[in-house]
């Protein structure tokens, strides 16, 4: 998932932790110097820049029997300034001795120096009553001590269960993006960059891993063959990397390492990839497509990342996109070269994920200002990471894929082992431009050239995408043999007849490289739209027009006039006259612009009427999620009629291709996907066949004694029906505990929390908030889960409120599994009142500190659904009204 702006160390036990040996004596020496006259000598959240470290000799000793560590550090450093202090960051360190050596590791002082510390600002500060002087280099020596961390940052600990029964300890670290400091004392910011000597005292019953030599692949022992296809995965994609770069992989080896205790997906560390179980074992056994999709592009990620932030370090957090967004959009690249029967489809769903986002006033720029660790650590989300990568997609399809990849290497060469900033991406990407490409009309760009080109240079684009917020909905209609455009910024929660509309469109203008096919030649036509409104000739015999082709743009689309009846006819008459993603793209746009209040329901719903007809899975899953999506709205708020009518129209229009599913595990990843979701809802609509044969499945499951092998791709929805009864959910419960594939208990933990009985329910937070039977770094997603469930939308609501304090205690503000639990509990909510209760609490945990942006983009998600029923609960009953008649 992420970067680390600092090697890491990353040690793992592989054994029930010995008594280790007895730690170090501490530095013999005089008393420190006094500290009653002397204050903090900083007030900024950022390092002060003049002392810059160059080298780390870093030494920790682990001790996993009373779970804490004792450390050295010496630090060499350039003085840029003179200067009494050095000023570093240090979180909940016992810094027991501090000292300055010269450059030939002679004591700078005869006496220890003192340590201030300002815990707000996780820095500490030596004095040294001598000056040190600019231009010289010194070396800060400190003596610290600690206790493993109980969370999932730091320096922390974590166990593992062996098929035997028997617990076993190991710890491990995870520091971005600002955990370092909770590990050692350091100067923990992404322009720092050091290199590191690293030792570690260990027993010799202890194994551990940092950043340089051993190769593997490492696991718990129980799982190591589960490993495999990781390992097999990694060497494919490493190998393209280096090829795509022409850049090879610095470092002489290349550790994955799973974890059981990990909150995010996994975590880049240089030649030490730690990961969440889920993320890289795969069992063919129990594993679904889906599941080895996911741990092939979480893999591709990460290596991603060894050139995009290990490599080439953004400046500071602001820009962290340029990791994140770079490593989103490279998986998909990877992954789509070198795993090509995995039918890499979901950058669609990546941009769709994103536009839900950014449509709403909430939402940020790419690049935005991030100073306190909590601020830092919500830069971490939907806007670094997906649109980011469909940012960069946009400008790969519009600069082609051979200037594009020209641009990030010699991005990548021209700041190899050091900082960049979105200017230095730009002024990359024009260089790459030549004379020829420029007069062949290419789509490229130079600075020097802008003038000679119809183009406008790069920055001046791109700053149109990555410094302001929101998404652009561009306009079209057809006026005789022309095509007039309008661009807006695209909002679900006002429409424009709102006295708000024109102050939430002020100053808002983006370049999109406008991509449109006709029905009269195959060609795709382009056109850079940069002011608010244009227009394009596309000739008097055109019949239809798609704009945006194959989503290649990050803008939304809407056909005034009668475009989308148009386009609604062609899908009925010929809709492979589109591309499946062109298909896709229309039917997420038209319920974009029903959500917005800009098309009316109906419209949508007729443009999906030729799915009847599709034989792709991806638009067919997008145009089902749409009614998923409505079906579990009016099932939560108990409207009867409009429940039964609509779930009466999805059996039955598309009772063909669920009841052609077979229960097995057979056909390509996107058929396995089509046949898991098809079969999930429709079991959850209580189609008939289908819950005989889950029942029929689950009671075989239960008579083997839990043993009988189910269809990986089946598995949840066999589980998820057998669940309702006690004696299913308690044997669920049960294979929960001692199973040893993590993908298989995500299953059997969605099915448990689909129970109707809300003291299940209650049980399963409970087991998540204890941490023993579900470990806490699930505990989110079992909130959430429960949360899904309309008999538990209220309890898991209700449990946040209540266990506030000890989920940020566990989690901690800002990070993505505080940020799901927000957004999680929320997502259901779709009444004046609930909002009401939501804000009351939000300004409740506002005053005891918990500032977060994600608050308020749950209560613009709570507005987006009310308006959602307001403007369409009636069509859409009339519509359904009329057709299951």
């Amino acid at each position: 998932m992420v970067w680390v702006r600092l090697v890491v160390l990353g040690l793992l036990s592989l054994a029930i932790p010995l008594q280790a040996s007895e730690p170090p004596n501490p530095t013999a020496g005089p008393p420190p110097l006094d500290t009653g006259s002397l204050s903090f000598p900083w007030s900024r959240l950022r390092l002060p820049g003049y002392i810059v470290p160059l080298h780390y000799h870093l030494v920790l000793h682990p001790n996993l029997t009373t779970l804490s560590y004792t450390g050295t550090v010496r630090i060499e450093l350039r003085v840029e300034n003179n200067t009494n202090w050095v000023v570093l960051h240090s979180n909940r360190l016992r810094i027991t001795w501090a000292t300055v050596l010269d450059q030939n590791l002679r004591r700078y002082s005869c006496l220890a120096l003192p340590v201030l510390h300002h815990p707000t600002h996780e820095q500490a500060a030596v004095f040294s009553p001598k000056i040190l002087s600019c231009g010289q280099k010194y070396f800060l020596f400190l003596e610290f001590e600690a206790e493993l961390e109980e969370g999932f940052y730091g320096f922390y600990k974590s166990s593992y269960r062996t098929s035997s029964g028997e617990t076993r300890i190991l710890a491990s670290t995870h520091f971005e993006p600002t955990s370092a400091r909770t590990a050692f004392p350091c100067f923990d910011e992404p322009s720092f960059k050091a290199n590191y000597t690293i030792s570690i005292r260990r027993s010799p019953a202890h194994t551990a891993l940092s950043n340089m030599p051993v190769v593997s692949v490492y696991a718990a022992p129980d799982k190591l063959q589960q490993t495999h296809y990781a390992l097999k995965a990694a060497v494919k994609l490493l190998e393209f990397y280096e090829e795509y770069f022409n850049i090879n992989y610095p470092l002489p080896k290349q550790d994955l390492v799973a974890i059981p205790d990990f909150q995010s997906g996994a975590m880049e560390n240089w030649g030490l990839i730690t990961f969440r179980e889920t993320s890289l074992l795969y069992d063919p056994a129990t594993s679904t497509g889906s599941d080895r999709l996911w741990v092939t592009k979480v893999i591709a990620h990460e290596l991603a990342h060894q050139w995009f932030g290990n490599l080439v370090t953004m400046e500071w957090w602001n820009d962290i996109w340029l990791n994140e967004g770079f490593a989103n959009y490279m998986e998909y690249i990877s992954v789509e070269a070198t795993y090509p029967e995995l039918q890499v489809d979901y950058l669609l769903n990546t941009c769709f994920a994103a536009i839900s986002q950014d449509s709403l006033n909430s939402s940020r720029p790419i690049s935005s200002a991030a100073e306190s660790p909590t601020q830092i650590k919500e830069m971490f989300d939907t806007m670094s990471y997906n649109k980011g990568a469909c940012v960069l997609h946009m400008l790969r399809q519009y600069m082609t894929d051979k200037v594009f990849q020209s641009g990030i290497v010699r991005y990548l060469r021209r700041y190899i082992y050091g900082n960049a900033r979105n200017q230095d991406l730009w002024d990359s990407l024009a260089n790459t431009c030549s004379e020829d490409d420029f007069t062949s009309d290419e789509h490229c760009y130079n600075r020097r050239q802008a003038a000679k080109n119809k183009h406008l240079d790069l920055t001046t684009m791109m700053n149109t995408w990555i410094l302001q917020k929101g998404v652009p909905l561009v306009t079209v209609a057809r006026q005789g043999s022309r095509l007039l455009l309008k661009q807006e910024r695209f909002l679900r929660t006002t429409h424009p007849s709102d006295p708000a509309w024109p102050g939430l469109q002020q100053g808002y203008l983006w370049h999109i490289p406008l991509t449109y096919r006709t029905d009269s030649s195959p060609s795709i036509h382009r056109h850079l739209l940069t002011t608010p409104t244009d227009s394009v000739e596309v000739g008097e015999e055109v019949g239809w027009v798609k704009v945006n082709v194959d989503m290649a743009g990050y803008y939304l689309v809407h056909y005034d006039g009668s475009g989308w009846d148009v386009l609604t006819q062609l899908l009925k008459d010929n809709h492979t006259a589109l591309s499946y993603m062109d298909r896709t793209h229309l039917i997420h746009n038209a319920f974009q612009l029903t959500t917005a209040g800009r098309l009316s329901i109906n419209k949508a719903l007729d443009l999906i009427g030729y799915l009847q007809s599709e034989s792709h899975t991806v638009p067919l899953l997008e145009g089902l999620a749409h009614l998923e999506a409505f079906y579990r709205m009016v099932e939560r708020i108990d409207i009867p009629d409009i429940t039964q009518n609509l779930r009466t129209y999805i059996l039955g229009y598309f009772r063909s291709v669920i009841d052609g599913q077979t229960w097995s595990d057979k056909g390509s990843v996107s058929e396995r996907r089509l046949r898991s979701e098809l079969l999930s809802l429709a079991c959850h609509l209580e189609h008939r066949p289908c819950m005989e044969q889950a029942k029929h499945r689950f009671t075989r499951w239960l008579d083997s004694n839990s043993t009988l092998r189910l269809p990986a791709d089946v598995t949840e929805t066999v589980y998820s029906i057998g669940a309702q009864e006690d004696r299913g959910w308690e044997a669920l419960l049960n294979t929960y505990t001692r199973s040893l594939s993590e993908t298989h208990k995500d299953k059997i933990l969605s099915a448990l929390a689909s129970s109707q009985d809300t003291n299940k329910l209650h049980r399963l937070l409970e087991l998540g908030l204890e941490g023993h039977v579900i470990r806490t770094q699930d505990l989110d997603s079992v909130i959430v889960m429960v949360a899904r469930n309309p008999r538990g939308h209220h309890l898991a609501w209700s449990y946040v409120q209540k266990h506030w304090s000890t989920l940020v205690e566990k989690f901690q503000l800002g990070s993505f599994s505080i940020r799901n639990i927000i957004i999680g509990t929320t997502a259901q909510f779709s009444s004046t009142e609930e909002l009401s209760e939501v804000r009351v609490f939000f300004e409740s945990i506002r005053k005891q500190g918990s500032q977060l942006r994600v608050m308020q983009v749950a209560m613009d998600n709570i507005q987006k659904n009310i308006l959602w029923l307001q403007r369409n609960l009636g069509t859409l009953r009339s519509w359904l009204d009329q057709g299951i008649v």
